[in-house]
């Protein structure tokens, strides 16, 4: 017997919003599965299990908020018998009919296999998420998969509505459509203005949903707009961070012409897709460098720095809505080049789409930002709590040098820390910043 709790997904969580269950009583589960959606403060993440069984009791409703460690559901292990289980307490209000829980294994084919019967063309419970995300009609989609069955691709690649679409959450367009809510007559409170769920709540506990739908009194000068939930996240966890944390700084310029010389030889013989980019040497360099100078990779907990065995590279990601998150590469340091590219790609995708995983958002032990590609030569970050440092890297630009005597111009670098001076001092962060400017003078070791 196992329970399944809500997770955390990340330092600066406390509670999550159970959007919808991706299995039901009865279901068998294997370790890894995607079993429910949860939405947090910045994002919606898709939920995997940690033990493999059968679904004995799902012990908390669609739409309820509850503190992280919360007892969420059963899963029956069989290495002892099913013990009684309390019964979930009753929704506030009649849900709608909800079509029937596809098992585990549908949820596999979802996301790339179609071994299910010929067909059976009724998508899995993690495709019509997509699909209601994404305010796509499921009827009106052919499927591609065995049997004619809708598959993710089919939905990722289906027509949206257009631009005028009301942007909602999943869980805010059902508890609409059960309370007959217009979407478009609400003012949203999310990221880029997307309704959520409260908003929803708020409109049938207040004033009928028709009586917003004139335009709002245009704000005083002096009347501030109240901060989305992700940004009020955000800033929560930063402020903690500079009230706790004695932060020092170090830069330093690095000479890439090894590196990019290195790079457009090996591009020669690659196909165009699998082509490195500078940020991969950059991220694999800043990987290793983390293994030689173990000191900045960890946490600070309980008045004392706890190291990490293991390296998880935590890469800040802009959101299009705005925000950011920084979800992680376990095992950077080991993970070969062109697997490193290929596993940063799918996870910025991911997490730019709102797919992201509960395992690639547990608390990274480093993170790196990277705003070279907005054009910044330099950026000093903040550390994320509890780990204790932030790796900045700039824009690629070419600079006069001076090698041997000679001047000539380099593409080069801005490299920074930030780092916990209780974990550590300066000469430590430059250690790290020196094996970093090492390793790339020769990237045939990365």
């Amino acid at each position: 017997m196992a329970d399944f709790t809500m997770p955390s997904l990340g330092a600066d969580m406390d509670e999550g919003t159970l959007v919808e269950w991706l299995v039901g009583p009865g279901d068998t589960v294997t370790k890894g599965d995607v079993v429910a959606v949860v939405e947090t403060a910045k994002s919606t993440i898709e939920v995997e299990c940690f033990d493999s069984g059968t679904v004995g009791a799902l012990l908390v409703d669609p739409g309820t908020t509850v503190p992280v460690g919360t007892r969420m559901a059963v899963i029956n292990t069989g290495t002892e018998p099913p013990a009684a289980v309390p019964a979930p307490a009753p929704a506030p209000a009649p849900a709608p009919a909800k079509q029937p829980t596809a098992p585990a294994s549908e949820l596999r084919a979802a996301t790339g296999s179609t071994t299910t019967a010929a067909g059976d063309t009724v998508s899995t419970p993690l495709v019509r998420h997509l699909a209601e995300q994404k305010g796509i009609d499921l009827s009106s989609v052919h499927g591609s998969g065995k049997g004619g069955r809708i598959t993710r691709s089919d939905v990722e690649h289906a027509p949206t509505e257009g631009p005028h679409r009301v942007k909602a959450s999943p869980l805010a367009r059902r508890l609409a459509r059960s309370a007959g809510v217009d979407l478009g007559a609400l003012r949203g409170t999310g990221q880029s203005g997307t309704i959520r769920a409260d908003d929803v709540r708020a409109a049938t506990a207040g004033p009928p949903a028709h009586a917003v739908q004139s335009e709002p009194a245009r704000p005083s000068s002096a009347t501030a707009e109240p901060a989305a939930p992700a940004r009020a996240a955000i800033a929560a966890l930063m402020s903690r961070a500079n009230r706790e944390i004695p932060h020092y700084y170090l830069s330093t310029k690095i000479d890439l012409a090894v590196a990019m010389a290195w790079m457009r030889d090996r591009n020669a013989s690659r196909p165009v897709a699998e082509r490195f980019v500078p940020a991969a040497l950059l991220l694999k360099s800043v990987a290793l460098a983390a293994r030689q100078v173990p000191e900045l990779n960890g946490y600070w907990k309980d008045g004392a720095f706890v190291p990490s065995h293991t390296l998880r590279l935590g890469v800040a990601v802009s959101l299009r809505g705005g925000g950011l998150v920084a979800p992680a590469l376990t095992d950077a340091d080991t993970m070969p080049l062109p697997e490193l590219m290929a596993t940063l790609k799918g996870l910025v995708s991911r997490a730019r789409g709102g797919r992201l995983r509960a395992s690639e958002t547990a608390d990274p032990t480093l993170t790196v930002t990277n705003l070279g590609d907005q054009g910044v030569e330099a950026v000093f970050g903040v550390i994320y709590p509890p780990q204790v440092a932030l790796v900045g890297l700039g824009r690629v630009i070419e600079q006069p040098v001076a090698v041997n005597g000679m001047l000539t111009v380099h593409p080069t670098v801005t490299a920074t820390l930030c780092a916990d001076h209780r974990a550590s001092d300066g000469a430590t962060g430059a250690r790290f910043l020196t094996s970093i400017d090492r390793l790339l003078q020769r990237p045939e070791e990365l």
